[in-house]
């Protein structure tokens, strides 16, 4: 693979939503260029860019896949992405490293849910892009209709420079708008222009010639006179127009039939922005700034995906900004503050590694085996040392409590997470002391299900995946006094400890606390912190369902001794046997945990949210509206939305997002607490 400078790069992302056939139109972009001899197909999983065993037998994307490909003396960094919304993470770390986007739409699906949504990450980021209308030989596609779509959701901007020669059985070519010739076949030969096409032709092409006009004071003086603008002037006012994101072009074709490949590789070549035209975001001290790409420039890298291979080790992927990295070099990562030692570099091609003795500004490309580096961090030099803007993932929703098959799984599984969420950064591991289990959490069910089949494959850990326990607790409602006698004789030294306890009901959120008040040495005072050490242990299991007992105030106020059998170990046995015994008498309730959730939906959910929300004994506390977007707080016992990430996407077709946090502890009302008290008493029974 030759050496490319910035002007001659483009770092192109595809988007879509899931279906729409980005693998694909990037297998037919590898055959139309000669880089694989035949057409991959993801049924078969045969395609070069889903490669991985998990996506073969999904057939569906999972993991971002770098396709580059060279084309008209340039090289195109294509990065094939994932559809399907639970890997949302692999679509962030892409655009972050991309100039340009394209936009795949399902000539019979249209505009969906994906398809916003890929949008709207394309807006934030202010990706120029193009759209692509694919699968124009399905049954029930339709160019027109689909078109009329993507105005009405994204504006006028959105302009077609391509249109179709027949639809679904008769899909032949292409016709393109600024040239006005005719192409057929997947060899893109210039055919007869259908007469059929031309007075829809010549009403685009208008529309098309405005809109560039429109870009320079030149061209719009020009045009409003009645000139003609020339070929080239319309070429180079789109190219303009496109990278200012004043237009979004509409080109179509089907990447099965490979029929508008060569036209499309040509528009991304031709409009989407060079690696030299979007500045490199850095931050120092918080604070961000811009700076303008260059090779001279000392190394500035950002690794935007980490992933364990179980033959390579770790591979790290990574895009240059400025400057050069070297195969067999030292660089510095300005994250860790620590030196690394890069060995031999790759450009990877799917699963393929061609290595490279180097790779200069505006390219990517992996390394194996870096210890120091993660996700988001910064490759540079280190006597001048930078860090690049890091990519924002967004925070993991769903959860499942992670309980490994046998005792060698458990061995491994602590180490087989680590390397996961290493991996994704979507993923999020922790401890639930409460009820002892380990929590994975994430985007979705899928994206857990996935976790959990890369665990097997890749490190060989079996897991089963369970809906997360609820940390109940317990406390008294009402004050309480308790004695316990602790007295065994047996031959030689008995045993002898007497406690007099007071137990008080604290504030919600207070949490535990012991008092001495023994006078006249009725419990001696080295005797005392082992009442307290008794105490401690038994109030981890309350009386009614054995849960934790939160929000209580234990008094230790009389007792008595023995100068022989008294010991610390008889101390707290009778502070425990004390303490259940008060418990019993004060009223006992079960407390279950309270989330603050906010919901984010578009406006038509809105009832629909409220009324299933209602039904999950939420207390809705109000509603922020603004933009066609409502987002509803309400505050929602845990054991209600463990699985709300599967509800809400179904309510609102995958539209709608929420975040929730813990807020206070609340009683559970009775018939409920009747319910739990008795699973766990079979339970533990």
């Amino acid at each position: 693979m030759q050496q490319y400078g910035l002007e001659n790069i483009r770092n192109v992302v595809l988007l879509s939503h899931s279906g729409a056939g980005k693998t694909s139109a990037s297998e037919a972009m590898l055959f139309t260029i000669g880089a694989v001899k035949r057409l991959g197909k993801v049924e078969d999983g045969t395609t070069t860019s889903d490669y991985d065993p998990d996506e073969v037998k999904r057939q569906i994307s999972i993991n971002l896949s770098l396709i580059p490909c060279q084309w008209k003396g340039a090289k195109l960094n294509l990065i094939d992405t994932p559809g399907y919304s639970d890997f949302v993470g692999e679509v962030r770390a892409a655009i972050r490293v991309s100039e340009g986007a394209v936009i795949m739409v399902c000539a019979a699906s249209g505009v969906e849910v994906g398809t916003e949504q890929v949008w709207s990450y394309c807006e934030q980021a202010e990706l120029p892009r193009l759209i692509f209308i694919n699968k124009m030989d399905r049954e029930n596609a339709d160019f027109y209709k689909t078109v009329g779509q993507i105005q009405s959701r994204f504006g006028s901007k959105c302009l077609p420079l391509q249109l179709p020669i027949g639809a679904q059985d008769s899909f032949q070519g292409i016709v393109d708008l600024l040239t006005m010739k005719a192409y057929s076949g997947s060899e893109a030969k210039e055919a007869e222009f259908p007469s059929s096409l031309q007075s829809k032709a010549d009403s685009f092409r208008e529309k098309l010639v405005e809109a560039v006009a429109e870009v320079d004071d030149k061209l719009i003086e020009k045009y409003l006179e009645g000139q003609e603008l020339s070929l080239e002037e319309l070429g180079d006012g789109l190219r303009r127009a496109v990278v200012a994101g004043r237009v979004v072009l509409i080109l179509t074709g089907s990447a099965l039939q490979n029929v508008g490949t060569t036209l499309f590789l040509d528009a991304i070549h031709d409009y989407l922005p060079s690696a030299k035209e979007r500045e490199v975001i850095t931050i120092s001290d918080s604070a961000k700034q811009t700076i303008e790409p260059s090779e001279a420039a000392p190394l500035a890298a950002l690794v935007f995906k980490t992933s364990a291979d179980p033959y390579v080790g770790k591979l790290t992927y990574f895009r240059v900004y400025n400057g050069a990295i070297k195969s067999n070099s030292q660089v510095w990562n300005a994250a860790q503050g620590g030196a690394e030692r890069i060995g031999q570099l790759f450009v990877l091609r799917g699963k393929t590694q061609e290595p490279v003795p180097q790779l200069g500004a505006g390219d990517m490309g992996a390394v194996a085996k870096l210890t120091l580096t993660g996700t988001g961090d910064t490759l540079c030099s280190q006597a001048q040392p930078v860090k690049i803007a890091p990519m924002e993932f967004p925070q993991p929703v769903f959860s499942l409590a992670v309980h490994p098959k046998t005792k060698a799984d458990l061995d491994k599984l602590g180490a087989a997470l680590s390397r996961l969420s290493e991996e994704d950064p979507t993923l999020e591991v922790r401890r639930e002391t409460d009820t002892n289990e380990t929590i994975l959490s994430g985007i979705g069910e899928s994206h857990l299900e996935v976790a959990a089949d890369k665990m097997r494959r890749k490190f060989g850990v079996g897991v089963r995946l369970e809906t997360p326990k609820v940390p109940y607790k317990e406390t008294i409602t009402a004050p309480a006094k308790a004695e316990y006698k602790h007295k065994k004789q047996t031959g030689g030294h008995g045993q002898y400890g007497h406690v007099l306890l007071e137990l008080e009901p604290l504030s919600r959120g207070s949490g535990r606390e012991f008092a001495d008040k023994v006078v006249g040495g009725r419990i001696p005072k080295n005797y005392i912190p082992s009442v307290e050490k008794g105490v401690n242990e038994a109030i981890q299991e309350g009386v009614l369902a054995r849960y934790p007992v939160i929000d209580i105030k234990t008094t230790v106020y009389d007792g008595s001794f023995h100068p022989v059998d008294s010991s610390d170990i008889c101390f707290k046995i009778a502070g425990a046997g004390a303490l259940k015994k008060g418990l019993a008498e004060g009223q006992p309730i079960l407390l279950e945990p309270i989330m603050n959730i906010e919901v984010t939906i578009p406006e038509d959910f809105t009832g629909d949210i409220i009324g299933d929300l209602n039904t999950k004994r939420a207390r809705v506390q109000g509603m922020n509206p603004g933009g066609g977007v409502n987002a509803i707080e309400a505050q929602v016992p845990l054991a209600e939305i463990l699985r709300y990430a599967i509800d809400l996407k179904s309510i609102t077709q995958g539209r709608g997002s929420y975040k929730a946090e813990f807020s206070h502890y609340e009683e559970v009302p009775a018939h409920i607490a009747e319910k739990i008290i008795a699973a766990r008493q079979a339970e533990k029974g």
